[in-house]
């Protein structure tokens, strides 16, 4: 047997665990972060657009809304609004890097005017869920 050979097989084995657990550390860092910024409930409607999406969820009577770039990374004009039939939206706005939200409302069964902007790119959804 050549034992260079032996070497180099365990090294680059060796390397490859090394980077996949480099991967597993990262993307659960990332899974966290996104938990962090993100609504309870299940999704109950996805409002994308040009320059990003807007998520909507539902959990006991609340609703929760978060707007994501898709091309995050620098400072942009962001904003996403959620109003329950009768009440004022309640807004987050301003110059985020990935996302903007999330906001959450009472809303019981009353419909929701959902909006959502990423730059110039926007969706206003009218009355929904009704």
């Amino acid at each position: 047997m050549n034992s260079g050979g032996t070497r180099r097989r365990l090294a680059l084995g060796a390397a490859v665990l090394a980077a996949s657990g480099a991967l597993a550390f990262l993307a659960s860092g990332t899974a966290q972060a996104d938990a962090a910024n993100s609504c309870a409930g299940r999704e109950v409607l996805t409002l994308p657009f040009s320059t990003g999406v807007t998520h909507v969820y539902r959990n006991d009577g609340y609703v929760c809304a978060l707007t994501i770039a898709r091309q995050p990374g620098s400072r942009q004009t962001m904003s996403v609004s959620v109003q329950a039939r009768g009440n004022r939206p309640v807004v987050d706005r301003g110059s985020y890097l990935r996302l903007a939200g999330p906001v959450t409302v009472h809303a019981g069964h009353r419909c929701l005017w959902i909006k959502g902007s990423v730059g110039r790119g926007s969706v206003d959804r009218g009355w929904v869920l009704c």
